[in-house]
């Protein structure tokens, strides 16, 4: 077989010619385009590590920020959990002591009201005996009664005392006028008594008066029929009575003060003693 070079040759050439231009127009764009991948692919890879490397670094500080915010709500529960229980500790003593101040405000009250109403009960009762005691008198009052009551005032005026005599005649040494003087003097005498005096009772008290204060003494009767059962003298101011009513009003006077005194107890106080007298008929003298 012969060979034909001139045809090798053209072949030659146009292979060469071939792999110069699949090099130029083939080769060169596909190489550059996967160049232009890899390289494409790189920034991409890159880019997704430096994503990465940010996402952890965010990750991380979101952990500590999670870690810290843990913390800081382990904190504020275990702070919010202690004010609480001091709060409910405070709010329980307060009550404890707002309850106990109640319950003692209650029992003072209660005690204050207790004590005020045996007050109460015992000025009434104190007051319906003394009204039943009057009523009594009064009724049981009579001519026997008020003949006894006339000779007692007439035996205890003839029996003064001095001092009182001389204070019902307007002398002695605060006055500056002598007992003559005061005998010698016109004067009015007041006779009140609760009941009439008849003539007969009228000239004994009037005897028994010019008697202790002398002739120059002008007598004038009244009725009060307020006194119950006695009678009383006035002269210048200077009165002597003896009444039963004059020692119902005194011992009314001291149940009265004794009665008083029963808040006082209730309260923890101590009371003030009260003297009481024995029950007799009173006699004073004094100025006005």
């Amino acid at each position: 077989m012969l060979i034909d070079w001139f045809t090798v040759g053209a072949q030659g050439i146009n292979f060469l010619i071939l792999a110069w231009l699949l090099r130029r127009f083939l080769y060169k764009p596909v190489l550059a385009a996967i160049d232009a991948r890899e390289k494409k692919i790189a920034a991409q890879i890159e880019a997704a590590a430096a994503r990465e490397a940010q996402a952890q670094v965010e990750s991380e500080a979101l952990r500590k920020r999670n870690e810290a915010f843990d913390h800081e709500r382990e904190g504020l529960l275990r702070t919010a959990t202690v004010e609480a229980t001091a709060e409910r500790q405070r709010l329980i003593e307060s009550a404890r002591q707002d309850s106990q101040l109640l319950r003692v405000k209650l029992t003072q009250a209660l005690a204050n009201e207790r004590a005020e109403l045996g007050h109460q009960l015992s000025m009434q009762t104190q007051a319906e005996v003394f009204a039943v005691a009057r009523k009594t008198l009064a009724d049981l009052s009579g001519a026997s009664l008020e003949d006894r009551i006339i000779e007692v005032f007439i035996a205890r005026l003839r029996v003064l005392p001095e001092k009182q005599r001389l204070a019902l005649a307007g002398a002695g040494v605060n006055t500056g006028v002598s007992e003559e003087e005061s005998h010698a003097a016109p004067r009015t005498a007041l006779v009140r008594s609760a009941f009439e005096c008849p003539p007969a009772r009228r000239a004994k008290v009037e005897s028994a008066i010019h008697e202790c204060l002398g002739a120059n003494v002008t007598i004038r009767f009244e009725i009060s029929p307020e006194f119950v059962c006695g009678i009383e003298l006035t002269v210048g101011g200077v009165k002597l009575a003896w009444s039963i009513a004059d020692y119902l009003a005194s011992l009314d006077q001291e149940v009265t003060a004794l009665a008083a005194t029963a808040p006082a107890v209730a309260a923890g106080a101590p009371p003030t003693p009260v003297p009481v007298q024995a029950p007799a008929a009173k006699e004073t003298a004094d100025a006005h």
